[in-house]
Parts: structure tokens; sequence; C-alpha cells
């Protein structure tokens, strides 16, 4: 059911980039540019997504002091979940955190921040972690950053329209192409996020249920700490 739910809110979200490029575009034109910057912004997230991810945060390859303590707890939850071990990646900021990213099991990485490592003991850190194994092994990190990276892009689009209206206003835009761009500038920005939030949130409640079992207990308030 999860990955129904995924398929059906990724594809809202590129026919609404679609949808928004033939309002204002219009014609032939406005549907090959929708469906160019969706199948644009769809392969940039899967092949990047990881350096995109990583790069934002400011992430780095974890030390072999830091990676000592943590190598022995993500081998053994990488061999119950049958995955291949991810890259370690810390972030320097106090701020109880962590993430995985990457397009694959194969091309995956985790990034816990020095915050999280700091305010948890080693079972605590082990749920967490086993909550983003568990976004690699149900490949959430791949589709969670192909809905952001087409949000993002939705609302970019969307500003260079309100933009463009003030611009042109009184130059004779044709009715039609007139109110998709105000359609466009009041609701496609939330209509994005609120798609957005909804798909994460139904992977987030999958990957508890699976940390559960991964660990073999219950942490349900840990794993509040990651996204």
């Amino acid at each position: 059911m999860n990955e129904l739910k995924t398929t059906a809110l990724l594809s809202i979200l590129s026919a609404l980039l679609i949808a928004i490029s033939y309002w204002v575009v219009g014609d032939t034109p406005g549907f090959g540019l929708g469906f160019g910057l969706a199948g644009t912004a769809n392969f940039a997230a899967w092949y990047y997504s990881d350096q995109i991810v990583l790069t934002t945060y400011r992430a780095r390859p974890a030390s072999a002091a830091q990676l000592q303590p943590l190598n022995a707890m993500l081998q053994r939850l990488c061999d119950r979940a049958n995955l291949p071990m991810p890259a370690l990646y810390i972030v320097s900021t106090s701020e109880a955190n962590a993430f995985a990213t990457g397009r694959s099991p194969d091309h995956a990485a985790i990034a816990v921040t020095q915050g999280l490592l700091d305010c948890l003991t080693d079972d605590e850190v082990e749920a967490v972690i086993a909550h983003e194994l568990s976004h690699i092994l149900h490949r959430d990190t791949l589709t969670q950053t192909v809905a952001a990276t087409l949000a993002g892009t939705i609302a970019f689009l969307a500003e260079m329209i309100r933009y463009s209206f003030f611009q042109r206003v009184g130059s004779g835009i044709p009715g039609s192409r007139l109110l998709g761009m105000i359609v466009t500038i009041l609701l496609a920005p939330l209509a994005a996020t609120v798609l957005q939030f909804a798909l994460s949130r139904t992977r987030e409640f999958a990957a508890d249920e699976a940390a559960a079992k991964l660990t073999q207990t219950l942490l349900p308030s840990l794993l509040l700490c990651s996204v």
C-alpha cells in the first residue's frame, strides 16, 4: 500500500509541474517544457540524491575514532536487514538528528549529527540508525529526495511566474493563461508542499515499524529524532 501511495503522490507532483507549464506557456511547447522539467528533476534527484543531501548538510565522512563504535552496531543491523553497509557521515551540529540518502541500497549513506551522538545512549543511537536503514531498505531515500526536488522546482517556477506576472500586467495576456498564472502563484507551492509532507509521513511510520523489528525492541519516542 505504501508503494502505491508513493507512486500516486510522485505522479501528482510531476503532473502538477507539467500542468503549470502548460497553463502558463500554452499548448504543445508548455506541455513539452513541463515534461522536460519533471524528467530532469526526477533524474537529477535519482542520480545525485546522496551528493545533494550530504553537501546541503555539510556532512563529512566519519573519522576512524567515530567509526569504531558505530561500525559493529551498523554491521549487526545490516546483517539482520540483509543490506550492504552504507557509508557513515557526521554533521557537526548540536541538533539531534539523522538521515539516510542514496539512490539504492548499494549507493547509500547514513548521516548522524554530533548532537545526536552526544545526547543518546548506544541503544538509542542503534534505534535511530535502524530507522534510517529501514528507509534504505524500502528505497524511501530516493522517493523522498525526488519528491523534495519536484516540490522545490514547482515552488521556484511559481516564483518566476509571479515575477513575470507583475512585469506583464496590462500587456494583453490571454485570459486562460492569465488564470493559469494566478492559480499557479497562489496554489501550486502550497499543493506541492502538502503532497511532499503526505509522502514523508507515510514512509516515516513504516520505517518506525521496521526499525522496531530490526532492533528487536520498541523505542518509538527515540525515532522522533530521525527524519
